[in-house]
């Protein structure tokens, strides 16, 4: 594929491919496939720190629910060098937990409307254990110390 820059108006008809950034890899062969290369565990009801989301996997294996909150917008969106428009997708992995993960915002991070309005999708900010605990949460910023948070899959 070929990369070549542009002013102006641009028209795709086989779309676009952007450049992966931050904690992840990817094949360029347009598969969708991305691989994290570093993990966070939190084993325990706790704040994340910007660092640990920032890896943008995180694990879970406790026994006892564990309640996740996230850090404010003010130090995600330094880790992440956030600004306007970016966009991070946050996996959270209970599949060797054994008990509910939940997950919840902090300062500056806040509910979108989809997740507000349909809190069973969108909004479900849990993540059961075992075989079915995946889950992605995407953090759109709406400047470089506030975003919005929904459930994506």
């Amino acid at each position: 594929m070929a990369s070549t820059t542009f002013s102006g108006p641009v028209t795709s008809t086989n779309g676009f491919i952007g450049a992966l950034t931050g904690n992840v890899t990817g094949d360029t062969a347009g598969t969708g496939r991305i691989t994290h290369a570093t993990t966070s565990a939190i084993n325990a009801t706790a704040t994340a720190t910007a660092a640990e989301v920032a890896t943008g996997y995180i694990t879970s294996t406790s026994a006892a629910a564990t309640a996740i909150t996230l850090p404010t917008g003010t130090l995600l969106g330094a880790a992440l060098g956030a600004v306007k428009g970016t966009i991070f997708d946050l996996y959270i992995d209970n599949t060797a937990g054994a008990n509910t993960v939940t997950i919840a915002v902090a300062t500056n991070g806040i509910l979108s409307t989809a997740a507000a309005d349909t809190a069973g999708s969108f909004g479900d900010l849990t993540v059961a254990s075992g075989v079915t605990g995946l889950a992605r949460f995407t953090l759109m910023f709406s400047s470089a110390t506030a975003y919005v948070f929904t459930r994506t899959a």
